[in-house]
């Protein structure tokens, strides 16, 4: 119906239907109609007031089928659609609800999460991740070919650091025993001294030269901090349920970073400054973006501009996205500009960086130097506990106990992240996150449940023809309004790289579907009113799965 009333409009101020699909808005109320067309943008090109063009196209389209009527309110021509059509269309053609093919045939990359090796995956470090993972969801579910990037902080002289640490004040039995712990114990340790032997820095700067001109010990040692740290956070990953189809961190591209440096060269972009080259970006107003430093050492600049060349040869992505710290912003800015200034221009468009707010716990800054840290792991395991002893006091005899307990303590987590806008700070706190009641994931959790109980409960022919002039109460067409607008949320939230733009669609139906559930009983003797109901509930639980999804968080079927 929606198409309808864009072929509509197109035809009414002879426009195509692009831009119509663009300007189309879905009221925030019902009483302003199913939808609505603002005309301020016609002005310009029409010479005309928005109120007289809206009156115009009223006119211009008159009586249709579809259409209950049509009311002009200032600038805006608002379309009510006949209710009954509007029920029947929804629930026809709801099934595969919110999927498109959009994207078919383009890739896009998304580098998230990357931790930095030898320390702890902590809080700050689900951010990137969550979101990350929930725009590859997104994307996907527009047909994009989405390829998951974990570009490892994996190289840099922090590993030269740990090396004079580790072999001053650490052992091998420590650290197999301790892992990632240890590596960040040593990490600290590294730091406190600095600061009374300055003379540790050159050290490190030293040995992480050597790693770059392939000394066996120096390579040998960093390795092994890699394969621990890697196996600790595949178990993060595992627990939050997310995979990567590419491990490529920083040290994939140690051996490409002479040909990024002979790109720069070759386009007489390379300068020296006190010994190191740099690219000049003053007339950008921007810092100059260091490319190799005094000691010859490549910088994790020249590892990105290594690594955007190849992701663009390999795949040919329409767009690369980069989820991580507003405080990045700069590195992102110099590094693009720097690609586009080689002479690529897809770089302006294609190129982008998706920033979020920081993490601090109860008002302080998380920081790996101060120690001042809470591991992913923990925050992951002491929710599903929380959410294991909610069950056993609410519903003790529930089977798959723990399975259902980790996808509502893991929900929670997930939800609390991505409720919020992106860009907002997060401050940690154990009662916000494990909260289970209000706006929460478990709420929207145990709708679904609530949806799950209702069709194992009542009988149901899927195959029956449905009567849809007996699902126009009040509270079902308010449900069917929210769920219509599931393929305008993902188109949204992939256009705006907004996962909260779900996460809050996910609870405006439950929310309604609450409402619903309480005003119309769906069990009911009248057969035909019972299947009506019945299939919107089916409708509302489809829904409610697929929007948690693109979150990244699972529905149990019990709680």
């Amino acid at each position: 119906m929606k198409e309808q009333i864009i072929a509509l409009l197109a035809d009414a101020a002879e426009l195509d239907k692009e831009i119509i699909t663009d300007i189309l808005e879905i009221p925030p109320r019902a009483d302003m109609g199913d939808y609505a067309f603002p005309c301020f943008q016609l002005a310009k090109t029409l010479h005309k007031a928005p109120p007289v063009i809206a009156a115009d196209l009223a006119q211009r389209i008159g009586t249709v089928d579809i259409i209950d009527h049509l009311e002009v309110k200032g600038a805006y021509l608002n379309f009510f659609l006949k209710k009954e059509m509007f029920v029947k269309s929804m629930m026809e053609q709801a099934l595969h609800f919110g999927a498109s093919t959009i994207g078919e045939g383009k890739t896009i990359c998304i580098d998230y999460s990357s931790p930095n090796v030898a320390k702890n995956f902590h809080v700050g470090h689900l951010r990137t991740t969550i979101i990350g993972n929930s725009l590859y969801k997104i994307y996907s579910k527009l047909g994009y070919q989405v390829e998951r990037i974990n570009h490892l902080g994996d190289w840099g002289t922090q590993f030269g650091k740990l090396i004079v640490a580790y072999k001053a004040w650490g052992s091998q039995e420590a650290v197999e025993k301790e892992g990632v712990a240890e590596l960040m114990r040593l990490y600290v340790k590294f730091h406190e001294e600095a600061e009374k032997d300055d003379s540790l820095n050159d050290q490190a700067r030293e040995w992480f030269t050597r790693m770059e001109q392939g000394n066996e010990e120096a390579l040998s040692i960093w390795q092994w901090f890699v394969d621990i740290s890697l196996n600790e956070y595949k178990q993060t990953y595992a627990l939050l349920g997310m995979e990567f189809d590419h491990y490529l961190g920083e040290s994939f591209y140690r051996d490409k970073t002479a040909d990024v440096v002979k790109r720069l060269s070759d386009a007489g972009l390379l300068k020296e400054s006190q010994g190191a080259k740099i690219v000049d970006l003053e007339e950008y107003n921007m810092a100059p973006c260091l490319i190799m430093k005094k000691d010859g050492s490549s910088i994790y600049a020249t590892r990105d501009l290594a690594a955007i060349f190849y992701r663009k040869e390999t795949w040919n992505f329409e767009k690369c996205l980069y989820v991580t710290g507003q405080e990045q912003k700069l590195h992102f800015a110099q590094v693009f500009k720097v690609v586009e200034l080689l002479g690529n221009e897809w770089a302006k468009d294609s190129l982008v960086h998706i920033p979020y707010g920081l993490v601090s716990l109860e008002g302080a800054k998380l920081s790996t130097r101060s120690g001042n840290i809470i591991y992913a792991e923990d925050i992951l395991l002491e929710a599903i506990d929380k959410a294991r002893d909610i069950i056993a006091e609410k519903n003790p005899g529930l089977e798959n106990k723990d399975e259902v307990a980790k996808s509502v303590g893991v929900g929670a987590i997930l939800f609390h992240d991505l409720y919020n806008q992106r860009i907002k700070d997060v401050s940690f706190k154990w009662d916000k996150v494990l909260n289970f009641d209000g706006e929460t994931g478990p709420y929207v959790q145990y709708t679904y449940c609530r949806c799950a109980s209702i069709l194992r409960s009542v009988p149901y022919d899927e195959q029956a023809a449905i009567d849809y002039s007996l699902l126009l109460d009040e509270e079902a067409i308010a449900l069917l309004r929210e769920i219509s607008r599931f393929p305008q949320a993902v188109l949204d939230a992939a256009e705006k790289y907004e996962p909260s733009v779900i996460a809050r669609f996910a609870m405006d139906v439950a929310q309604s579907f609450s409402r619903f559930y309480n005003a119309c009983r769906v069990n009911v003797e009248d057969d035909s009113l019972r299947a009506a109901r019945v299939k919107l509930v089916a409708l509302t639980k489809t829904t409610l799965r697929d929007a948690l999804d693109l979150l990244g968080i699972q529905c149990p079927e019990q709680m």
